[in-house]
Order: C-alpha cells, then sequence, then structure tokens
C-alpha cells in the first residue's frame, strides 16, 4: 500500500512539474536569491543559520515545490504555512520560483559536520535500516544512501544542518507541517522519539552527496 501510494504521489508530481517547459533563468534567480533570500539561506545558498536550511547543492524541483506550498495559490491556503517564508514568496511568480530553485541547486554545497557523540552509531542504523521494532523504514529507502535525495518529493539532507532537520522532523510529528507525500514523514515521525530524531539529523549532517 504504502509503494502504491508513494508511486501516485510522485506520479502527481511530475506531472505538474511538466508545466516547467522553459529554461530557467539563472542570473534571474540569482538576483532574486540576494535581494529576497540571502539575508536567511545565504547568497550561495549555505546558510550559516543552523534554524535556516541550507539550500545549495539541492535538488531545484524539490526546492520549486517547497516554494510553491509556502504560497497561496489561486486563493488556497499554502500547503506549508509559514510566517517568515509566506511573506517572501508573496511577489515571486512561477518563473520567479523555478529560476531562484535553479540557481540555489547549482550552487557547491558546503556541509555541516556531524558531532562525534554516543548517538552517532545510533542515527547510522537508523538511516540505514530503520526501527524494526516500530515499524519506521530506513532513511535510505527515500533519501538515498548517502543522503542525496530523490527527485522531486525527497530532499538531499546529507551535510544539512542538524538543528533545521530535527525541527523539522518534529514538525512532522506534531502536524506543524503537512506537505509530505501521502503524509508519509508523518507517518513515521509519530513513531519516532526526539532522542531517535536527534541522531538522524546529527549522522545525516556527516553525510555528503555522492551519486547513490
Amino acid at each position: 500500500m504504502i509503494k502504491r501510494s508513494l508511486l501516485l504521489s510522485l506520479l502527481l508530481v511530475a506531472g505538474g512539474l511538466q508545466a516547467q517547459d522553459r529554461t530557467p533563468d539563472l542570473e534571474k534567480g540569482k538576483q532574486i536569491a540576494a535581494g529576497v533570500c540571502a539575508g536567511c539561506h545565504g547568497a550561495d545558498g549555505n546558510s550559516a543559520i543552523a534554524d535556516n536550511p541550507k539550500l545549495a547543492g539541492q535538488i531545484p524541483e524539490y526546492l520549486y515545490k517547497q516554494l510553491r506550498n509556502f504560497a497561496s495559490i489561486d486563493g488556497a491556503d499554502p500547503a506549508r504555512p509559514n510566517a517568515i517564508m509566506g511573506p517572501m514568496v508573496a511577489a515571486l511568480s512561477d518563473e520567479d520560483m523555478q529560476d531562484v530553485a535553479h540557481f540555489y541547486a547549482a550552487q557547491e554545497a558546503e556541509p555541516s559536520v556531524a558531532e562525534e557523540n554516543e548517538n552517532v552509531e545510533q542515527g547510522r542504523n537508523i538511516w540505514r535500516a530503520g526501527i524494526v521494532a516500530k515499524g519506521v523504514p530506513a532513511c535510505a529507502a527515500c533519501h538515498g544512501p548517502a543522503g542525496s535525495g530523490m527527485p522531486a518529493q525527497y530532499p538531499g539532507i546529507a551535510g544539512q544542518h542538524t538543528k533545521y532537520t530535527l525541527t523539522q522532523l518534529q514538525a512532522f510529528r506534531e502536524g506543524e507541517r503537512a506537505n509530505d507525500p501521502a503524509q508519509m514523514m508523518r507517518m513515521i515521525a509519530l513513531k519516532m522519539t526526539d532522542k531517535e530524531m536527534a541522531a538522524v539529523a546529527n549522522y545525516a549532517a556527516g553525510l555528503r552527496h555522492i551519486d547513490d
């Protein structure tokens, strides 16, 4: 059932992304990044603030989807309400979102590092094998063995800020974030403790993007 839901979600997203039938303007994306995004995410997408995600090297379709989810499309409530990002994307056109998403995706990531503490091994085990007793699947199944992600729904989280990854896992668990395909992240996060989430987030920070 989960595999069928995943396939359906990916097909729906792929259909929506087919609307991007233009070549993104990276120079325009750079200008938007400098004027709108740099204060929180850095001019090149390498955020120095642990609360704000690194965007450099991220999957462009994923970034584009998130920008659309932050926005109110045709008067509807945003799929991912956010008091900061909502106003930021309000003035962006669909093409602007494409351009800035592809600009940041084209930048070289400067990854974070994992802290060498007792939870690294726990995080590695959950990443690779999940938590069988709780029905938690391996993170690598969707995000890739090296954390490079899977277009367009599953982001690369290798080298991401530990704090940001942990915050997003907690937000999925509490229902504060609900734009995951087929509620997959919400169902997974409900089964995880803060300690388990922290271990995964720390381990992911030490991963490096490669071709999985």
